[in-house]
């Protein structure tokens, strides 16, 4: 659904109704009647709208979810609300993802990344930390904005982008920021897919997700550890794979995870044994599940 508050208010501004846009513009009425139902109407018609009130399309419109955690996400994000789901989510899985990879930021310094923009550093921080936080932050903005869109490439790309773009990695003339690994690696000591089978490997692991009807918790982390396996990117896998898993909890209406940093053995231990025994990284997710049901209770989210 869609509110179109904003053409609302700058119409009544102009002292005319949306019926008169018919007239004024050539809008057929069949699209008044979408805008009136909330309904979505082309990219070119409300260009051509927003140029009659020299205004920007997005001005004009929001996407209301049925989800009540992405709207809240959402509305909080646009309206830079502090305190809320959108800002200890930002906080807390920034945090417990980068440090799960070995980042020195705490908490409380990543808390102050977000909230001021500045750190007290102390000693020893990698400049690297401190950008992929940030970079973080801006992840999982971009999550929220794509989170009804079908999974694809293209996002999971972008996501690695967004995590290492300007970092010490990316002046690595054999490290591909934002496209899939030139060499071959390895996670937990174990083997991952050769650099030549990561493209069709993702495409199979991709078609064969997004068939799936009536997405459960349970497909979101089967996707989880497919993706680790294929460990498709020289380096930010574990942040990227994360980022897709609260990406498509979103889409599907399913209340994510958090990993916390504390439960990284029984985390990796379940990627690890994921082909032997399932149980084990299903648990671990269930219960970083419980981590975010709890903070919804803190912050008195109803939970249906």
């Amino acid at each position: 659904m869609f509110s179109y508050e904003g053409l609302n208010e700058r119409l009544q501004a102009r002292g005319i109704n949306k019926s008169d846009l018919t007239s004024i513009l050539g809008i057929s009425s069949r699209t008044i009647a979408k805008i009136a139902k909330g309904e979505k109407i082309s990219a070119k018609t409300m260009q051509k709208i927003a140029d009659y009130l020299s205004c920007a399309p997005e001005d004009l419109y929001r996407k209301i979810s049925d989800n009540v955690i992405l709207q809240i996400l959402r509305d909080e994000k646009e309206a830079k609300i502090s305190g809320g789901l959108y800002h200890e989510l930002q906080i807390r899985m920034t945090y417990n993802s980068n440090h799960i990879e070995g980042s020195k930021l705490s908490e409380d310094q990543t808390r102050m990344i977000f909230e001021t923009n500045t750190i007290d550093v102390g000693d020893g921080i990698p400049v690297d930390d401190i950008l992929e936080t940030v970079h973080h932050f801006r992840a999982i903005d971009y999550v929220i904005d794509v989170a009804e869109e079908e999974l694809s490439e293209e996002i999971i790309k972008h996501l690695h982008y967004i995590l290492k773009h300007d970092t010490a990695d990316s002046h690595l003339s054999w490290f591909a920021v934002g496209d899939y690994k030139r060499r071959a690696n390895m996670a937990g000591g174990k083997e991952t897919a050769k650099p030549n089978d990561v493209p069709d490997r993702m495409k199979a692991m991709l078609e064969a997700y997004n068939a799936k009807k009536d997405v459960t918790i349970e497909d979101v982390i089967a996707l989880h550890a497919d993706f680790e396996y294929i460990h498709p990117f020289q380096d930010g896998n574990g942040r990227v794979g994360r980022l897709v898993s609260l990406k498509e909890c979103l889409r599907h209406d399913i209340v994510p995870f958090i990993i916390e940093d504390a439960k990284k053995t029984f985390y990796y231990r379940g990627l690890s044994e994921w082909r032997n025994e399932k149980g084990w990284l299903t648990d671990t997710c269930l219960d970083g599940q419980d981590t975010f049901k709890r903070l919804m209770e803190m912050l008195d989210i109803p939970q249906e």
